[in-house]
């Protein structure tokens, strides 16, 4: 499981820190005269980015139980690290949009790779903490970002920040292909059965079975795609859609315009932009503390709180406070506001069944991504009508938005027809997830429910032989009594 986490972490840590490179640098891009951008043309650039993670999530969440976890997951670090190099080299706004949307093909489609293996490799009861230590390397990226954009940006120019993004494809690469394991479900599914086992063996996994392997061919994915929206599972799982939309409207929205956003309400710029890392600080912080709460209390709760907090936190900042007020909000709502939705793919993770989880929680990622295309563009409609910091009210309606959606999901769930084995498997991940249990959903209580009715079986059974014992003495009692005057048998 860990060298797995640790590939997984490193490959996260290059796609935050390319997402986050173009808010960090954007300012200075802004004031580069020469290059014609403004505010408008860089949230439609935004957006095209985030329209390519968008095709990115949705064709590897259905191509890689074809060709393989980590052949896609290599293409994809292949494609974001050549985006960033063609936006270093890029002579105007339109060659630049293209490099983004190019390195936004690579970017959408590592995401649910990441997750799926995250969450194939680990143990059931450490799902969310897993996941959670998987997206802090997204923000130790966008910390690491933040300062190449302000060590290199004011003195060297913007370019060089993204050339700095090329260096994945050599580093990244080399150890995936090296160290990657495949997943046993879908060496499984190739009938590959002794590679698939002995992988399980050696990473502690159960030996996969017919029902952990994805479906095969391209009639296997479009069933795959179906079983996503097959009756008694399609609300839910549109509930997980407009949850990941909100998350990432939010994400993607204050990534990308926090440092304009701050600027456009009257701060410095190099205060506008080290709140960028401050809240990825924040962000780092958050996953560690969402997992464990998670584990403990499961992932609906913590992602329906987290929500509401993001939106308290914009609301917040859409006041004006002082400059110390408004560093230590934006730490606080970095810890609630990229780990909320997080926790919605830890509750896809669980909900969906392992041969779908992968159809699965590719289209939440990919739905979700047409939140992050949305938000880039709104931003910079927002800066350029000079709203300034009341565009912040507009974020936190989406994390009011995005706790509705995550909080209706067990509920949906829960009020299935209670027939058909796939509702059964679905109900009892969710509810690992969503921490339906009153005690948490921890292991000790299921043991101690699963004593109380193997005792009160026990019971039952020994009452029913006492009570056949006695029937069968009585039988033979009556049948040994002489007859009596008048008595007849």
């Amino acid at each position: 499981m860990y060298v797995v986490l640790a590939l997984c972490w490193l490959v996260v840590f290059f796609d935050g820190l390319d997402v986050t490179i173009y808010g960090a640098v954007m300012p200075y891009m802004l004031d580069d005269t020469a290059f014609g951008l403004d505010a408008s043309a860089a949230g439609r650039i935004g957006s095209w980015t985030t329209f390519g993670m968008l095709i990115g999530a949705l064709t590897a969440g259905n191509i890689t139980d074809w060709i393989g976890r980590r052949a896609v997951l290599v293409w994809c670090v292949l494609l974001f690290s050549a985006g960033s190099g063609v936006c270093a080299l890029a002579g105007d706004p339109l060659q630049f949009g293209a490099g983004r949307f190019l390195a936004g093909l690579g970017l959408g489609g590592l995401m649910p790779i990441c997750l799926t293996v995250v969450a194939e490799f680990s143990p059931p009861r450490r799902m969310a903490l897993a996941t959670g230590i998987l997206m802090t390397a997204y923000h130790a990226g966008g910390i690491a970002a933040t300062g190449l954009g302000l060590a290199l940006a004011p003195d060297h120019g913007w370019r060089w920040p993204f050339a700095a993004g090329v260096l994945p494809a050599l580093i990244a690469v080399p150890l995936l292909l090296r160290f990657m394991p495949e997943s046993p479900g879908v060496l499984y599914a190739r009938g590959r059965f002794e590679q698939a086992r002995t992988t399980a063996e050696r990473y502690g996994l159960p030996a996969p079975t017919a029902a952990d392997a994805p479906a095969a061919g391209a009639a296997g994915r479009l069933r795959a795609v179906r079983e996503l929206v097959a009756p008694g599972r399609a609300l839910a799982t549109l509930l997980l859609w407009a949850a990941s939309f909100c998350g990432l409207l939010l994400v993607y929205g204050i990534s990308t315009w926090l440092p304009q956003l701050m600027r456009s309400a009257g701060y410095g710029l190099s205060t506008s932009v080290s709140l960028l890392m401050v809240i990825n600080g924040g962000g780092i912080v958050g996953m560690l503390v969402a997992g464990r709460v998670a584990d403990r209390f499961g992932a609906v709760r913590v992602a329906t709180c987290w929500f509401l907090l993001t939106a308290a936190g914009l609301a917040l900042l859409a006041t004006g406070p002082s400059l110390g007020l408004t560093y230590a909000v934006v730490a606080f709502t970095g810890i609630w506001l990229f780990s909320a939705s997080t926790m919605v793919y830890a509750v896809a993770g669980r909900f969906y069944p392992a041969a779908d989880r992968a159809a699965g929680l590719g289209w939440v990622t990919g739905v979700g991504r047409l939140g992050a295309v949305v938000s880039p563009w709104l931003g910079g409609a927002l800066v350029s009508r000079g709203l300034g910091s009341s565009g912040f009210l507009v974020f936190a309606v989406g994390g009011v938005l995005g706790a509705v959606a995550v909080v209706l999901v067990p509920a949906v769930a829960a009020a299935r027809t209670r027939t058909g084995p796939g509702r059964a498997a679905d109900e009892k991940e969710l509810g690992g997830a969503a921490g339906a249990e009153e005690e948490g959903g921890s292991q000790d209580s299921q043991d101690s429910r699963e004593s109380r009715e193997s005792r009160e079986s026990r019971e039952s059974r020994e009452s029913r032989e006492s009570r056949e014992s006695r029937e069968s003495r009585d039988s033979r009692d009556s049948a040994a009594e002489p007859t009596s005057p008048g008595r007849t048998r």
